[in-house]
């Protein structure tokens, strides 16, 4: 059999299925133990398609007794000889993935109150979790509430197995995320009112797992856990999700060699691809890059490099965020976006930052750390998300309904590589003409909608030449390299062309180019606020 074309678990989220069926699977069960023998309650933070289903279902197959499913593995050798590996115990796995939360109250109901109820999804979902549990360990179903049910099914389970039970809660924050607004507090009491019960019943719980997105600073399932420990920054646990390098080079060589081959790159190129691609998440102040795993099983199924990650779909709350709280998104490429560790480890719906939610939803990661202030620098984590961040959030930033697309991109590059100047000024008319009037809510044009355009503009361009943006060194605007010009931009709003081809003269923007072979290319552009379009362009060589 051509190993090239081994069985990989894209979408497979069950580790039952993924064994039997012989599917590639990264060995993630040395961290598996860990957690048992810690035996804490456990909270991970990780973005969406990293794994964490998997994970949940690998604890699950652990905690049913399943020892056969983990022959050959890991824990195999380090459980040896321990008499209370694989016991099997009572498991109650909530799985928040399969509802849809975004329309509110779903249907209606009559409680024991001869009172008419509307059901949130939330509720339909825990209903249906009890009511399977129910039937398995004869726990009586007529209370009130579903949090008196839960808690009534913990002790009977606990009656009639002598074991305590396992809680394992899969994407907790989805009906959070998903709610429309004028339910979120309703679907924040029901967790409220039904999680509380873990706090008073710890006697009947061995351990608790619990994953998510974001984690919610005024969920009470956190406050209602005795001693949860959130290990989403802990760095013993930086890759319990995703594939490290090393995990990289072990697993996955002939799918390495086979994308390689396909792609006319020897090995090396193609690491440094699939790394440029794919890599760059970092879950802790010192750890590991970690890559994507639903963007590298794709590349390998598919044999190119591709943004999986962001076809697979965008948060709209995400988007709608950004758009209410103007963020810019220059901060990043200006390496000054920082957030310490709590503001990292808790979302707030209220709060007007959506730089932790950015981190935790995966379109920011961590790439260094000041230890005299204690704060994290933040920066994207590979080319994937910074070009499909961009494009995604150009309607944005462009305060209109169309966004810069990859068609716009492309006739940008192939004027830039043929040296038109000409037809690169009727390209920038064009798009600033999008700009819609008025450009905020006092009617008024702002200079921050015409930075933004050329921000973004030459941030997608990077896709295909190399860009450098400005920066507080001073150098231009733009510079952009091919492999014949390069190009120096400077922009200026509400001035000259003039004023802004002086300025790369006075500055020296040229002066690192100046034993270059390639020509020289600098360029002066104004951009008219009243008109609101390119008013001034101005060009010279040398």
């Amino acid at each position: 059999m051509d190993k090239s074309f081994r069985k990989l678990p894209i979408g497979v989220q069950s580790f039952e299925k993924l064994r039997q069926e012989d599917f590639l699977y990264i060995d993630k069960t040395a961290y598996i133990y860990d957690l048992i023998k810690h035996g804490a309650p456990y909270f991970l933070s990780r973005p969406r398609r990293f794994g964490k289903s998997l994970l949940i279902s690998t604890l699950k197959a652990y905690f049913e007794g399943k020892r056969e499913l983990f022959k050959g593995l890991l824990i195999e050798k380090l459980t040896e000889g321990d008499p209370e590996a694989f016991t099997e115990y009572p498991v109650f796995h909530f799985d928040f993935n399969k509802a849809d939360y975004s329309k509110g109250i779903s249907d209606s109901f009559k409680d024991s109150g001869d009172r008419e109820e509307e059901i949130l999804p939330i509720e339909k979902v825990l209903d249906a979790h009890l009511s399977e549990w129910e039937k398995i360990y004869g726990a009586d179903s007529s209370s009130s509430t579903l949090a008196l049910r839960f808690d009534h099914l913990l002790k009977e389970a606990g009656r009639k197995t002598g074991k305590r039970a396992v809680i394992l809660v899969d994407e907790y924050d989805k009906p959070l995320l998903e709610s429309d607004e004028s339910f979120l507090d309703a679907n924040r009491r029901v967790f409220k009112g039904f999680f509380s019960v873990l706090k008073s019943d710890d006697e009947y719980i061995k351990f608790v797992f619990i994953t998510g997105v974001t984690k919610f600073s005024k969920v009470s399932i956190f406050s209602d856990i005795n001693q949860l420990q959130d290990i989403s920054l802990n760095e013993a646990y930086s890759g319990i999700c995703g594939i490290t390098e090393k995990e990289m080079i072990t697993a996955f060589m002939p799918e390495i060699n086979a994308l390689g081959e396909r792609r006319k790159l020897s090995e090396k190129e193609c690491l440094d691809k699939l790394k440029k691609m794919y890599d760059g998440y970092h879950f802790a102040e010192v750890s590991e890059g970690v890559y994507n795993p639903f963007s590298i099983l794709n590349a390998f199924s598919e044999r190119k490099f591709g943004s999986y990650w962001f076809e697979s779909g965008t948060p709209s709350f995400l988007i709608e965020m950004l758009k209410q709280t103007g963020f810019d998104p220059k901060k990043i490429t200006e390496h000054s976006i920082y957030s310490n560790e709590r503001e990292l480890s808790d979302y707030r719906t209220d709060n007007p930052d959506p730089v932790p939610l950015l981190y935790q939803s995966g379109y920011l990661t961590i790439s260094g750390y000041d230890d005299e202030t204690e704060e994290y620098l933040l920066d994207y984590p590979n080319d994937e998300v910074r070009y499909g961040f961009l494009e995604c959030i150009s309607p944005v930033f462009l305060n209109a309904e169309n966004e810069i697309s990859p068609l716009d991109i492309r006739s940008f590059r192939n004027d830039i590589k043929a040296g038109d100047t000409g037809s690169l000024r009727e390209r920038f008319t064009a798009l600033f003409a999008r700009i819609p009037y008025p450009a905020d809510g006092d009617g008024k044009y702002v200079e921050r909608d015409f930075q933004n355009v050329i921000y973004i503009t030459f941030m997608l361009l990077g896709q295909y030449i190399h860009t450098e943006l400005h920066s507080s060194k001073g150098r231009a605007d733009a510079v952009v390299e091919t492999k014949d010009i390069v190009y120096i931009f400077e922009f200026k709003c509400g001035k000259s062309a003039e004023e802004a081809l002086q300025q790369i003269e006075d500055k020296g923007y040229a002066v690192p180019y100046a034993a270059d072979s390639r020509r020289i290319l600098k360029i002066g552009v104004n951009f008219d606020p009243e008109k609101r379009n390119l008013e001034g362009w101005k060009s010279v060589e040398g």
